[in-house]
């Protein structure tokens, strides 16, 4: 994909999502923090259920840490990966406690500094909690930035510099987002919809000529 095309295809991608927004209910950064983290391998639909219920006793990080990993796990037993999220969350709301005073900081840096919370988890607090400029590598961003040809990457690392270097600082956060959707309604994991893809045109796994059926020679 040339520059002119990764404009092109960014302009479709506007027009496409223009409403696109997080998926993930919260009311303040720390509830975000936890339902980012819970996202991890799991669809927004359940991470939404789960902390409907677990946020009506355990929204801050003072209320949190008075849970034990154990008692914890059993709330977010669906959310996947249970064990690990479980001891993220916690030791992530100790140390919000402990070197913030109990409240999220609001630099990529500073939330990287919380026990548990990687450069996806940060760049998503930062953008949608604290209107930040970044763009957060989830499996559906790398997927389709990969195919398109927007950012190549064989890391989540690679791909954000990628997109970085492609689109305009202003559209990281939003850009985030569009992809995000596009990947979730048209650029699926097994069976991407290509043929009522309007971003065909531009894409490099759209272009490609399709597969020859092979011919078994019969001997």
């Amino acid at each position: 994909m040339n520059t002119s095309e990764k404009k092109a295809a960014l302009a479709e991608l506007e027009k496409l999502y223009p409403d696109a927004k997080p998926a993930l209910v919260y009311t303040t950064p720390y509830e975000l923090l936890v339902a980012v983290i819970l996202s991890a391998q799991c669809t927004d639909e359940r991470v939404n259920k789960v902390t409907s219920v677990l946020f009506e006793r355990y929204s801050t990080p003072e209320t949190m840490v008075t849970l034990s990993q154990t008692e914890l796990e059993k709330y977010i037993f669906s959310c996947g990966f249970y064990r690990m999220k479980a001891e993220h969350i916690l030791s992530a709301s100790r140390d919000s406690i402990e070197k913030f005073g109990g409240e999220v900081p609001s630099t990529v840096e500073t939330l990287m500094s919380l026990a548990g919370v990687g450069k996806k988890t940060a760049n998503v607090v930062y953008s949608v909690a604290f209107g930040g400029d970044a763009i957060a590598v989830d499996t559906h961003v790398f997927r389709v930035s990969n195919r398109l040809g927007l950012a190549k990457g064989d890391t989540p690392l690679a791909v954000e510099a990628g997109l970085n270097r492609a689109i305009p600082k202003k559209d990281w956060s939003k850009a985030h987002h569009w992809l995000i959707w596009h990947g979730r309604r048209v650029c699926h994991s097994q069976k991407p919809a290509c043929e009522g893809c309007t971003l065909k045109v531009y894409c490099d796994y759209g272009k490609k000529p399709p597969k020859k059926p092979s011919v078994k020679v019969k001997k």
